[in-house]
């Protein structure tokens, strides 16, 4: 080895050493557990329970509950045929198949439970994602010194590790597909860098298995295919020369194009089997999807509540240096910036654009192997400057590493939030070592509850009553149902029997409901049963609906036991449901309530109140 190469081979050594003792320090108690137990599930159901299709979805019912894997069963989705289907793309399940198979064999030959989520299999996980990290630090190296020299490359390395969130994603939560990714970004861009330099078959092959794996691990990411097909490409003279270069080699082309489709029909068979469609959307929840049109990018890039360059700072560096990429490498500069665009578009796109419980914004971390090409250039141009500047950029580059790894602590300890920081609260708990719980009243409103919502009192509101239907006035196809034979006020109530299934409700945009960040509302109703619930029930639906479709729909079930053990029948009683607001989709979208009467007998009903409780903001 030459001596000119051993720095970033010491400092990749030690990015390892440090990623491995905080694998330790901080292991999982199941790494196999929410979203990862939904990517994995692939390999268990097909070659321990031989049930693809999850027709035994007890015995993975009984797996949740044995290894706390998950508090609902998200992970799958019924489709139109009835069946369950995966919700997520099958890709993240090939990268883990080594530990399965490895978890599967030290299960056996220890004596463990072979079901596939025991102590074995975890484990096997955890040594998985450790590989896959060193793997992607070592394709990066190699291509990193393609452009650079082995002092920039290490010093590279070790701000992509422990300047950004990456840091987060590789050690604490490893199994998530970010570190994944990022190492499918890193041999994708060696393989583009080694197939235009020898057209060689090898490379081609092996670019087009890894793109095909990380689209089928996420479906956005076949915008990988931009690097190699504009790799080189900076002007009209340059891209004739690419298409001459492609028609040459077309061959190659035609057979990187075979193995990536048929690495994409895996799912698209899987979906054709179980879906009955060649194409299926997982995403049934009408909250969530992308807005292509109202893209959420000054948030996903400055938001204190998962703002990328609020929390990983250091990377605007990384942009300030596609100017020299732009000025010194043109061919590189077009690939990897319309990549990161497209990429930057895509991710600010998808409507919870928070994306859940993390540190920062995760769905970026993927992209940070692209993005060292742009840092490298920015440190290059850095260190060729007068040492006032390289002093100033040194000392904010510090502050940045240091400022990432503390945080990445402060989230390890709560300290900081997974999804409802606020401005206030960042500065209330920037550089503390404790939860400040006085700061709590800052954050966003807490949405998980466990059992029913339930309208906090120790928050000042702004109380309205914002309708009251009392059923007096009816359209007209509605006034045979209009009852005077039991009123509670007015003249008329609301008759229900077998006849009629929705009673008159309500539906108002969020924009006009309230202008705060949520709201609660109570909605309560006079209730008359005349005749048993347990032969005539009805359910109080409050719900949010985008286009038609239902989101967080909570509904007041009437044969719930505190509900109609509570109900005297023959006479009028009251019953309300809270509800928060959810985070929603639109602006536009809206607030529904309507009674969903699901008997056959009379029962009646009268004034259906609506009331708002608006945060007052103090």
């Amino acid at each position: 080895m030459h001596k000119s190469k051993k720095i970033s081979v010491i400092i990749l050594l030690a990015i390892l050493l440090s990623n491995v003792s905080l694998r330790i320090i901080y292991t999982p108690n199941n790494p196999i557990s929410w979203d990862t137990f939904g990517y994995y599930l692939y390999l268990p159901t097909t070659f321990i329970y031989d049930d693809l299709g999850l027709e035994k979805k007890d015995v993975i019912e009984d797996i949740i509950t044995k290894y706390k894997s998950t508090s609902t069963f998200y992970q799958v989705s019924k489709s139109k045929n009835g069946s369950w289907v995966m919700k997520y793309s099958m890709g993240m399940a090939i990268f883990y198949s080594p530990a399965f198979f490895a978890g599967h064999a030290a299960a056996n030959l220890f004596d463990y439970p072979t079901d596939g989520f025991s102590k074995p299999y975890q484990l096997a996980l955890i040594v998985n994602g450790i590989l896959f990290f060193f793997l992607g630090l070592f394709f990066l190296r190699k291509l990193l010194l393609q452009f650079f020299s082995d002092v920039n490359t290490g010093i590279v390395l070790l701000l992509i590790f422990f300047g950004t969130n990456y840091l987060w994603y590789s050690t604490f939560s490893a199994e998530m597909p970010h570190n994944y990714i990022f190492t499918a970004y890193a041999f994708i861009l060696w393989q583009t860098i080694m197939w235009h330099k020898s057209h060689k078959r090898s490379n081609i092959i092996l670019l087009a298995i890894a793109i095909g794996f990380t689209t089928l691990a996420r479906p956005t990411e076949i915008i990988a295919l931009i690097i190699p097909l504009l790799w080189g490409v900076y002007d009209k003279k340059s891209l004739i020369k690419r298409i001459k270069l492609f028609h040459y080699y077309k061959s190659q082309l035609i057979l990187f194009g075979i193995i990536i489709a048929v690495i994409g029909s895996f799912q698209i068979v899987y979906w054709r089997i179980y879906s009955g469609d060649f194409i299926y959307y997982s995403y049934v929840n009408p909250g969530e999807g992308f807005e292509f049109l109202w893209p959420y990018t000054l948030k996903v890039l400055f938001s204190f509540r998962k703002g990328w360059l609020i929390y990983t700072p250091i990377l605007a560096f990384a942009l300030i240096g596609f100017i020299s990429l732009y000025k010194k490498n043109k061919g590189v500069f077009y690939p990897v910036f319309i990549f990161f665009i497209i990429n930057l578009y895509i991710v600010s796109s998808w409507s919870c654009w928070w994306y859940a419980q993390s540190f920062g914004q995760r769905a970026l971390v993927q992209s940070y192997a692209v993005l060292a090409i742009p840092f490298g250039y920015f440190i290059t141009d850095i260190l060729k400057k007068s040492k006032r500047i390289k002093a100033i950029i040194t000392v904010l580059l510090l502050f940045f590493v240091l400022l990432n790894i503390f945080q990445s602590w402060q989230y390890t300890k709560g300290i900081f939030s997974g999804d409802r920081m606020t401005p206030q609260y960042y500065f209330k708990s920037f550089g503390t070592t404790k939860h400040i719980h006085d700061a709590d009243k800052y954050l966003l409103i807490d949405r998980t509850f466990k059992g029913a919502e339930k309208i906090p009192n120790n928050i000042n509101f702004k109380h309205s009553v914002l309708r009251v239907i009392d059923f007096e006035t009816v359209d007209d196809s509605k006034q045979k149902y209009q009852s005077s034979k039991f009123v509670k006020n007015g003249s008329y109530s609301f008759k229900m029997d077998s006849t009629l299934q929705f009673a008159p409700g309500y539906k108002i945009k969020y924009n006009e409901l309230t202008d705060q960040n949520y709201a609660w509302i109570r909605v309560s109703l006079w209730v008359y049963p005349a005749y048993p619930l347990s032969e005539n029930n009805a359910i109080l639906v409050v719900s949010f609906q985008h286009k038609g479709g239902n989101y967080k729909y909570r509904g007041l079930n009437l044969l719930s036991p505190h509900i109609v053990n509570n109900l005297k029948p023959n006479e009028w009683n009251k019953v309300s449901i809270d509800y928060l607001t959810p985070e929603v989709r639109s602006e536009n979208d809206n607030l529904v309530v309507y009674i969903w009467n699901r008997g056959k007998k009379n029962i009646y009903f009268d004034d259906l109140t609506i009331e708002v409780f608006e945060p007052i903001n103090e």
